[in-house]
Order: C-alpha cells, then structure tokens, then sequence
C-alpha cells in the first residue's frame, strides 16, 4: 500500500492535541471502537513499546509497536510484530495562529487478510484511519 499523509488543521494547542494523540495508554478509553485493547510493555524514557488491537476496515489487527516521542513536535510509531509489521506512522505537530497543524504519515506494510483487505479496499482503510484523526481532533477541540 502506498504511503499516505493527512493534513489537519485543529482549533486547539498544539501541546493538547499531542498529549491527546500521542498518549497511547489511554487510546483504550477515548476510542474504544478503535483501539479495544492497548496494553503497555515497556517504557524507558520517550520510548515505549506496546501491544495494540487496531480495529480498521472490519478487522482487527494486533499489533507489537515501539512509540518514540519529542514533544511535542513529533510522535513516531514503528509496528515491530504483528499483522502490519514494517508500518511506519509519524506525527508532525506545527503551532499555527489559530492552533495545530497536524501532519500524518502512514506507510501501511500489512499481511495475511489485511493485504487482500488493502488490494480491495485501499480506500475503507484510508478513510477509517482519517476518522481516527477526526476523532482525536474533536477531543482536542472540545
């Protein structure tokens, strides 16, 4: 799957929008449709790595992932084990006037099911990992 990047303009801080996005461990809490399980298993300093369930496109993937954090400037996710291992997403975050310009790059690496899923259905992976970043950006607002 091609590498794919999302602009988002959000009317809040750029400290809170990465707080909200880059804080993993409570993915679990505010999109449960999402994220149904994120289970930390390792933390040294700004780097952590997690077990994750992922729900997009109408599968569940599972996920080891190893998160590297500069606030709040950036936030990267390596997928290390799992259904999408190779998968690299990074977070850019840019202070604008009128709050946080967040630049998302994903470059999917998927297996299995999840491949075919992606053949077929490139667009319904894409748009529900854009609603992902809508709903961080409705949190961050409110």
């Amino acid at each position: 799957m091609p590498k794919i990047v999302f602009e988002k303009i959000i009317k809040a801080d750029r400290k809170k929008v990465f707080e909200i996005t880059s804080n993993y461990e409570n993915f679990q809490q505010i999109l449960p449709q999402f994220y149904p399980s994120v289970r930390p298993i390792s933390i040294r300093g700004n780097t952590s790595v997690v077990e994750e369930h992922l729900r997009i496109a109408g599968r569940e993937l599972v996920m080891m992932a190893k998160h590297v954090i500069n606030e709040p400037i950036l936030h990267e996710i390596f997928i290390i084990g799992g259904d999408s291992k190779g998968t690299h997403i990074t977070y850019h975050y840019e202070h604008i006037p009128n709050g946080t310009k967040l630049t998302v790059e994903v470059d999917w690496k998927l297996k299995g099911a999840m491949r075919l899923n992606a053949l077929f259905g490139k667009n319904e992976i894409l748009n529900e990992y854009s609603k992902i970043i809508d709903k961080f950006a409705l949190i961050a607002e409110n």
